[in-house]
């Protein structure tokens, strides 16, 4: 059975989540704020939670304080294709204009040998996106990807953490597989160089890296999982949830160190209510939680 909605990235800041969606929305048409709430009562106050789309794909952000800092272990791969946009070059130098003001490159913008248009850059809110040219015979992908980095104590696992993720979700299919050849070093021969693959038809790159990056996965970027009923939320909590001190409040994470939230549909609902007051119920109810308990959210709503 398909997702209800798609895989959602979700991003965390201290204070900036509205001002970095407004800003992510003014880069791209079909893009836009659809909601904002307050959550009050939390270990960090009052906290902004933002819901959003990029060139029609789903975000989520939340200022929630200092406690998680982006760095390119994920990162948002954009696929600026010439066959379904005539000017897809300009618009990716513009976009890249945009993102490198207050940040920095990480990779050059440029000529590579996959690509005759590549750059990857950190905006001015620490956020990395990589902005690629598609090749005229390149498989078709959506525009925006997640783009995840294996590398320290996950390098090599890739190619596993693709197949275990495509066994979690209905509707998966691996895509492009490109390993690195001898003579790579430190890459070892083998190990991904490149891959893609969907997860509930939602795509997603992922590759390793034998140098030494200094940084990890973490919470800044996660995953959010919305599920029907209880079952579901069972069923991708057992699957995903690998790490004991890491629950809270449909927070997990996984054996290869990344963070998913596991949410029901309900909770999409209630926080999008306006009813403030209830909201406020149930984030009194949901910060007690580890793992969701649709019952008991829908009490704390009720009452």
């Amino acid at each position: 059975m398909s997702l209800v909605q798609p895989i959602t990235p979700h991003l965390w800041y201290d204070k900036e989540a509205r001002e970095a969606a407004d800003f992510y929305c003014s880069l791209f048409p079909n893009s836009g704020v659809t909601s904002v709430t307050t959550i009050s009562g939390t270990p960090s106050g009052d906290c902004d939670v933002v819901s959003f789309t990029l060139a029609g794909h789903p975000f989520m952000a939340i200022s929630a304080g200092p406690h998680f800092k982006f760095n390119p272990a994920i990162s948002f791969m954009l696929h600026f294709d010439p066959r379904v946009d005539t000017h897809a070059r300009e618009n990716l130098d513009a976009a890249w204009e945009k993102l490198i003001e207050g940040g920095k490159a990480l990779m050059d913008i440029g000529e590579y040998p996959f690509s005759q248009r590549y750059g990857w850059v950190q905006d001015r809110y620490g956020l990395s996106w990589q902005l690629i040219l598609a090749k005229p015979d390149a498989p078709s992908r959506p525009f925006i990807t997640p783009s995840l980095l294996f590398t320290g104590d996950v390098v090599g696992k890739a190619e596993q953490a693709g197949e275990y993720w495509r066994s979690v979700f209905d509707d998966s299919q691996a895509g492009t597989l490109a390993r690195y050849p001898e003579g790579s070093s430190p890459d070892k021969a083998g190990t991904v160089m490149y891959s893609d693959f969907a997860l509930d038809d939602d795509w997603f790159v992922a590759m390793d890296s034998g140098h030494e990056h200094g940084f990890a996965f973490n919470e800044a970027i996660s995953f959010l999982v919305t599920c029907r009923d209880q079952a579901e939320i069972d069923r991708y909590w057992q699957a995903l949830s690998h790490v004991p001190q890491a629950e809270q409040c449909g927070w997990c994470k996984d054996q290869f160190g990344v963070a998913w939230q596991i949410s029901p549909l309900l909770m999409e609902e209630i926080m999008q209510s306006g009813d403030q007051a209830k909201i406020d119920r149930v984030t009194s109810a949901f910060l007690k939680m580890k793992k969701f308990n649709i019952a008991e959210l829908q009490a704390a709503a009720a009452e």
